[in-house]
């Protein structure tokens, strides 16, 4: 098994995702406030099969 680099749009919805988790620990978000660990947990599990299957 070899990795490969996401692409930019996996990247940035991972990044934007992960934010929103940080962010919503400080601001009441209504969604993410309350779900803010498992909005983490998706952003990084997007990330990583960005980097695992080619071309995703």
């Amino acid at each position: 098994m070899s990795l490969s680099a996401p692409t930019t749009i996996v990247f940035v919805i991972s990044i934007i995702l992960a934010a929103l988790a940080i962010i919503g620990a400080f601001i009441p978000i209504p969604v993410i406030t309350d779900q803010g660990f498992w909005v983490m947990v998706v952003a990084y599990v997007i990330l990583a099969c960005g980097n695992i299957f080619r071309g995703f």
